[in-house]
């Protein structure tokens, strides 16, 4: 559920005369009076409302979409009985921005409220790590991401920008290379290093910031050389250094940053303890985190309903990834994609990771596609993780609308059924039930129930991979698995990127999805536990079909969860937005 925002002052989602408000477009008519568009949960409406004073809204308190309850509660979800909040949104990229669009993109460039966001962040993970490792003449040491990871060997022209290791921007915030970090745990005090600059860097980069600026930008106790690092450790008695190093349990991989300098050997070492800690500290977003992603995510949304506008038959998916990029930085000052644009068409949106250098979203459109979108843009190294899906020229056929709602139908109920408490395999298992009864009533299944569709693991064969994962500062962040709540191994769970209970102030992904792919067909066809079940007459409608995926992201809350995606999700939205009304 979106806040309700009042000039620049945010409030939280509201009950106004008993119906629950979601803001969806604030304008601000004049000094003293208000419009604001929202959703009337109870008939399901987009309605606008206007206001003198902030003070009409009387009985503000806190209220938004409760788990478990059945009831879809959000603007991706309302009918359009009443103008939706994408009418308002530009339909072009303008010369100018409107004051709407430039408060929200100087909001997300505002290095003030940055400052205090890592400034929040860094006392989160000093607090943590007070709690859990030994503090006395004892320091934590970071190193950040290098300038040479950046480079190639043929030229000393940086391939593409710098973007900092996860876990340095996290404490420090700094989005600059060859940077180590300090915090010492006894003072809780933190100690930014930086590069001493040659000569020849002002000619080509401008003069280096002093200290004093990397100070006050970053709330950070001090700033120094990296050269100076050994001399500051000796200085405050530091014996005892714990650095980063583990695996992230979600792609495998380990930290490559792990810090060291030339007398390292004079301290003792420990490089275990930090990575789960700190891990668990990203799990959580903080007030301002979840402030500030709630904002990217509006960007997003909003590149993503530029796109579908102007999605037609004979451009190339190439073309939409540049639509999406260039609305990200143009609104948001996005100068990244999270992750590399999945523009996939027809038959390619059964590839789940298309776009790759392989299959670099070149195909040109055909009218009748199916289109799946996968993109998201990156501020300040916060991703964003938005899928949609739709018929290139805005008309559903009877068998792209079957597939659609089936998809939309499973990420309606899961999205009712979250809440702390729930287990996320459990909202796996759900997404793969709506499906199959979906795909049972279409006769795509047959000759048998729904508990045997499950049993026999067919829900791997459409939907295969997980339900969704967390976001932050990776768009598959870290920390989906605990030693609790281990990687699991069982058809189709085993996709899954976490396997915990959600808890408030998790952010993650909710995606279901329902794929034709060729080689798992064939497979399942050809199994007789599976194949029984198969309609092959009808399935050879669906060859060449390609796939639909629909991607939220979502915040738990104490009470249920906050939707921060704000899409077309119905039929009828996504009809109207591309026949222009």
């Amino acid at each position: 559920m979106i806040r309700v925002s009042f000039s620049n002052k945010v409030e939280d989602s509201v009950r106004f005369n008993g119906i629950q408000l979601v803001s969806l477009c604030q304008t601000l008519i004049t000094p003293h009076k208000f419009q604001l568009q929202y959703c009337d949960l109870k008939q399901e409406q987009f309605c606008t409302a206007s206001f003198q004073e902030i003070s009409a809204l009387t009985g503000v308190r806190r209220s938004r979409n409760r788990g478990g309850g059945g009831e879809i509660v959000g603007c991706a979800m309302a009918s359009t009985s009443a103008p939706p909040p994408w009418k308002e949104w530009p339909h072009e990229l303008p010369l100018r921005i409107d004051q709407v669009q430039l408060d929200n993109f100087k909001f997300l460039e505002d290095d003030a409220f940055y400052k205090g966001l890592v400034t929040e962040c860094r006392q989160n993970a000093i607090a943590a790590l007070t709690r859990e490792i030994r503090c006395e003449n004892s320091a934590i040491l970071l190193a950040g991401g290098k300038s040479s990871d950046f480079d190639l060997y043929d030229t000393d022209i940086g391939h593409c920008p710098f973007r900092q290791e996860a876990f340095f921007r996290y404490i420090f915030g700094v989005n600059e290379p060859d940077c180590v970090g300090i915090i010492d745990l006894s003072t809780k005090e933190s100690i930014l290093l930086v590069p001493e600059q040659p000569e020849e860097y002002t000619k080509w980069c401008g003069k280096p910031h002093d200290h004093g600026w990397y100070e006050s930008r970053f709330g950070v106790t001090l700033c120094a050389f990296t050269k100076d690092l050994h001399e500051i450790l000796q200085k405050r008695k530091i014996s005892q250094l714990y650095t980063l190093s583990g695996m992230n349990t979600d792609s495998g991989r380990t930290t490559s940053t792990t810090a060291t300098f030339d007398q390292i050997s004079e301290y003792k070492l420990d490089s275990e303890s930090i990575y789960p800690i700190l891990s668990e500290c990203r799990v959580f977003k903080t007030p301002k985190e979840v402030e500030y992603i709630r904002r990217a995510m509006l960007v997003s949304s909003q590149a993503h309903v530029y796109v579908m506008r102007h999605a037609k038959p004979g451009i190339s998916e190439r073309q939409l990834e540049a639509m999406f990029g260039a609305w990200c930085e143009y609104f948001g000052g996005a100068r990244h994609n999270a992750y590399t644009c999945i523009c996939a068409s027809g038959p390619n949106a059964s590839i789940l990771h298309y776009g790759h250098a392989g299959r670099p979203n070149d195909r040109f459109l055909k009218d009748g596609d199916i289109l799946m979108l996968d993109m998201g843009g990156e501020y300040r190294g916060y991703a964003t993780d938005i899928t949609c899906a739709y018929p290139v020229n805005g008309e559903f056929t009877d068998d792209q609308r079957l597939i659609f709602e089936a998809v939309l139908s499973a990420q309606r109920a899961v999205l009712a059924a979250m809440k702390p408490g729930v287990l996320w395999p459990d909202m796996h298992r759900l997404a793969e039930k709506v499906i199959l009864q979906h795909l049972d009533t279409a006769r795509i299944l047959h000759n048998g129930t729904i508990e045997e569709y499950i049993e026999a693991n067919l829900g791997t064969v459409f939907m295969p991979h997980g339900l969704g994962h967390f976001i932050g500062l990776a768009v598959h962040d870290v920390g989906g698995f605990t030693a609790e709540h281990p990687r699991r191994t069982e058809p189709g769970i085993c996709y899954l990127r976490t396997a915990r209970v959600l808890q408030a102030g998790m952010l993650t992904s909710v995606e279901p999805g329902c794929y034709f792919i060729d080689d798992l067909l064939d497979k399942a066809l050809a199994d007789d536990k599976q194949g029984r079940f198969l309609n092959a007459s009808v399935l050879r409608r669906f060859r060449g079909f390609g796939g639909v995926r629909l991607e939220d992201d979502v915040l738990v809350t104490p009470d249920g969860i906050e939707n921060f995606t704000i899409c077309p999700r119905t039929v009828n939205d996504i009809w109207a937005v591309m026949n222009g009304k």
